[in-house]
């Protein structure tokens, strides 16, 4: 059998360490919202604490500009294909994803989310996934203290998560729990008194409030007796905004990522450039787990650092970030190399050739590999 580069053995050479994992994935959380990357407007005074405590990855690239796609990123840890994401495609289910992986070992995969789990395929990608999904309809009227059209407020959404991680740790087992926010979402409507800007009037607002239920969160997640026992990862679905004077502008894709365990991480800085799609495999290798793995994904913290890239897509152009280029797949076969700070046209040289190859290579090989069924787990 021919074997795929992105079918491989992942051997750990470290003790494993079978702590509980708490991802939340923000809604719409662009890194220049936040103070750690220069924002000076107080927004995420919440989130910088934890990007200064944790391990923080500085330069991060979403892969679209959609949630789907975000979660299609840190699920599947695949490239943005071309069309709609594998969450809303047909034969989705039964496919190598990080929950599985935690799953051998011991662990129950959770998706929350506070809104309906339909909306989008949730429900039906993340349950077809092997995950236990749970979503506003757990929820009392009496639990909510704030609604939209999107789902309840983070505030909300929060404690949701927190009687379900009691109730699995007070069971005795292991939890993966990727959390969805929603609040920072128009029409940025919140519940009032909570931050110093009114709902309804800014996305300005919006981020402060996730912000602001996310420091609620760790500091309830602080009294529980799973919490030194526990990593959170809090990195945004994708960004504000995802269009420029550029195709794909870089800055417009540049999301945060942080790993915060005052028990477990070790605080520091990561500057290595990296995507969405390497967000398990850093997590897994920072836990020693060995597995099988059909991520394209990489471990930032090893082997990420030999091959820094990102790769990122609007709704028709497919990009490849490295070495300051850009690399821009568009349809009917038109393709360019641009300088990533200009959007000047590169040099038709050796590296453009090189990036043109790589890039291509990795959007056409996960493209088979989802339509072959080469991503599917094995039974």
């Amino acid at each position: 059998m021919t074997q795929r580069p992105f079918d491989r053995q992942v051997t750990s050479t470290g003790v494993p360490r079978p702590l509980n994992v708490v991802m939340v994935s923000i809604e719409s959380l662009s890194a220049s919202f936040m103070g750690t990357f220069g924002n000076a407007d107080g927004l995420t005074p919440n989130l910088d604490r934890l990007a200064r405590d944790g391990l923080l990855f500085s330069r991060v690239y979403a892969t679209g500009t959609r949630t789907v796609r975000g979660l299609e990123a840190l699920t599947l840890s695949v490239p943005p294909t071309p069309g709609h994401s594998i969450v809303k495609r047909p034969d989705n289910a039964d496919l190598s994803t990080i929950g599985e992986v935690f799953k051998d070992q011991g662990y129950e995969p959770l998706y929350l989310y506070g809104g309906y789990g339909y909306f989008d395929n949730m429900n039906a990608f993340f349950s077809g996934n092997g995950y236990t999904v749970i979503d506003r309809t757990v929820l009392r009227s009496d639990q909510i203290h704030f609604e939209n059209i999107w789902g309840v407020a983070d505030e909300d959404l929060f404690s949701m998560t927190l009687r379900e991680l009691d109730a699995r740790h007070a069971s005795g087992k292991l939890f993966f729990a990727h959390v969805m926010t929603t609040s920072n979402h128009r029409p940025f409507t919140y519940p009032e008194g909570r931050i110093d800007i009114p709902s309804k009037t800014s996305r300005e607002g919006g981020v402060k409030y996730t912000d602001y239920a996310i420091g609620q969160f760790i500091e309830q997640a602080r009294q529980r007796p799973w919490f030194k026992q526990t990593i959170f990862v809090f990195v945004a679905d994708h960004t504000h905004k995802g269009r420029g004077k550029q195709e794909l502008p870089l800055a417009a894709y540049h999301i945060p990522l942080i790993f915060y365990g005052p028990d477990q991480v070790k605080p520091g800085r990561v500057d290595t450039v990296a995507s969405q799609i390497d967000v398990a495999p850093t997590l897994l290798g920072l836990l020693n787990v060995s597995y099988r793995s059909r991520f394209f994904g990489h471990d930032v913290l090893r082997e990420g650092a030999t091959h820094p890239r990102a790769l990122m897509a609007n709704y028709q152009t497919v990009g490849y970030y490295e070495s300051g280029r850009m690399v821009e797949l568009r349809p009917n076969g038109r393709s360019r190399v641009v300088d990533a700070d200009t959007s000047k046209l590169a040099p038709d040289d050796e590296l453009s050739a090189h990036l043109m190859d790589e890039a291509i290579s990795y959007y056409q090989l996960a493209s088979e590999a989802y339509k072959k069924g080469y991503l599917k787990r094995e039974k």
